[in-house]
């Protein structure tokens, strides 16, 4: 067993630099589909990720009648409060905090005639789902002390239409270029190991078993994918490092670069692997 083990590592680096120019091309392909794969999971996550920070924003405003008394501000605040509808607390936003709000947002001529007291005050909620504030809508518009209840729901809809597409698009993508990916590697590897055919021949001339010959081949493709996955995640770290992105909700933290990198490497080596233990089996009737 260690015979062959150092025979199948020493036959690996020898064909790797024997035949370095259909390596050089099968670690490119690799790299290459790769890349555009690890992009196009990258930009799902990104999508995922971005879709939690506006449901985030999404909110729901109760607005209370500026004449509101405690008992009916008391009652709403206790349903809010436990309410399945809603992430977390809501916050109050005083009368005072309304007007100096109104200030900010109305031209002079009409925010001249407001008053304190005659703004409403309102409790900011965020849904536990963007779905959820047309039911929080309904739940308290028209209750004693509520003067209305708004919610960005047509934001809500096109929001959620976008990230569906998104995601969508991202997947399709991702699994299109999977294909492509496996498609162009396993011809890449079964060129290179046509080329050697007569190597194969001779050794099954001279006795060789299936793995004895084997082995090296599936190493051999081990080693592509590897070093082209490698490529493909350096590749990746520079695009999550150069894209312009940092503090959008669209930018990934380490750990996602991280996630996205082992797949990659997992699938290079995978398809490296088994694509040279197919090609030698099915294309050189091994």
């Amino acid at each position: 067993m260690r015979v062959f083990i150092r025979y199948a590592i020493r036959e690996t680096f020898t064909n790797l630099w024997r035949n370095r120019l259909m390596t050089l091309a099968a670690v490119l392909t690799v790299a290459v589909s790769l890349s555009l794969v690890g992009a196009a999971l990258m930009f799902k996550q990104s999508a995922s990720q971005a879709s939690v920070v506006w449901e985030q924003q999404t909110k729901v405003t109760v607005w209370m009648s500026p004449k509101v008394d405690a008992a009916e501000l008391s009652a709403v605040q206790s349903q809010l409060s436990t309410s399945p509808y809603i992430h977390g607390t809501c916050t109050y936003q005083t009368q005072q905090q309304s007007y100096q709000q109104a200030l900010l947002l109305l031209p002079e001529a009409e925010s001249s005639v407001l008053r304190p007291q005659d703004m409403p005050s309102a409790y900011l909620c965020v849904p536990s789902v963007p779905t959820d504030a047309s039911i929080l809508i309904s739940t308290f518009s028209g209750q004693p002390g509520v003067y209305k209840v708004t919610a960005p729901t047509n934001a809500i809809h096109h929001m959620q239409q976008t990230i569906r597409v998104m995601q969508f698009v991202a997947i399709t993508l991702a699994l299109t270029l999977l294909v492509s990916a496996i498609v162009l590697i396993l011809n890449t590897i079964r060129l290179a190991i046509f080329s050697r055919r007569r190597e194969v021949s001779v050794m099954k001339l001279v006795g060789a078993t299936n793995w004895f010959i084997r082995m090296p081949y599936i190493s051999e493709g081990f080693m592509q994918g590897l070093l082209g996955s490698g490529v493909a995640v350096a590749l990746l770290t520079a695009l999550h490092t150069w894209y312009p992105l940092s503090g959008n909700e669209f930018h990934l933290s380490t750990s996602d670069l991280v996630g996205t990198s082992i797949v990659v490497v997992l699938v290079g080596v995978l398809i490296g692997s088994l694509g040279s233990a197919f090609a030698i089996r099915r294309f050189l009737d091994v």
